[in-house]
């Protein structure tokens, strides 16, 4: 019985509420990468599981794709303001070894992105597939409202296109967004990206690695009080 406790009090989840075309959602992803690379070293005999949970920056963005530089301007206040926040996030984002492409982003709705990434989880590349549409966003320039390159992307990590073709032609993963969604209403997320540690504690933003080791090593403890 105490072996069985152990096992479980080594474990933790941990749920992050993102959108694959927030910025921060991709620099706060590889600082999480590199707390959880520091956090592992030390204690190998955790297990930790890590998924991804939907959350719309703009939901009523339409399908169809437009220059992120435009949908910036539209809602920062102007050009002006527009590349100031792309330079900044830019320059964040080129400090954890990303390259982004701002000048080529291009902007659209995220449902169907967030669909595929329920199938993912199921299929166990979720964590590959949101790597891959992120890259694909923000680096390539993908259109990624687009179920065609959807489904290009999700190939390109081992999902076989036809399932996901019919998960996106049918209802696959809309009821699992759905509850994401209300579940950050509820919880008062508000911004992303948001990582929940065990439903027990949120530490929201694109925080440095240390502040995301520190919580992992606070809520180990606190399993195994």
């Amino acid at each position: 019985m105490n072996g069985e406790t152990m096992r479980l009090d080594r474990r933790m989840q941990v749920e992050i509420w993102s959108d694959v075309v927030c910025p921060w959602c991709y620099i706060g992803k590889r600082r999480f990468e590199a707390a959880l690379e520091e956090f592992q070293g030390k204690h190998p005999d955790v297990e930790i599981d890590v998924a991804y949970r939907a959350f719309q920056l703009d939901p009523n963005a339409p399908a169809e794709s437009e220059p992120v530089i435009k949908a910036y301007e539209k809602k920062f206040g102007g050009p002006e303001a527009a590349a100031e926040i792309i330079e900044r996030v830019t320059s964040e984002a080129a400090g954890e070894g990303l390259a982004f492409r701002m000048d080529i982003a291009q902007r659209a709705n995220t449902q169907s992105a967030h669909r595929l990434l329920v199938l993912a989880e199921q299929q166990g590349v979720q964590a590959k597939l949101k790597e891959r549409l992120m890259e694909a966003y923000f680096t390539e320039g993908e259109a990624i409202g687009d179920v065609d390159v959807l489904l290009r992307l999700a190939s390109d990590v081992g999902l076989d296109e036809e399932t996901a073709r019919a998960w996106l032609a049918g209802s696959g993963g809309r009821r699992e967004v759905l509850e994401h969604l209300e579940f950050a209403g509820a919880a008062g997320i508000s911004s992303v990206p948001t990582f929940v540690f065990d439903r027990k504690a949120g530490v929201p933003g694109a925080q440095p690695a240390e502040v995301f080791v520190d919580v992992l090593e606070q809520m180990l403890a606190q399993n195994e009080d």
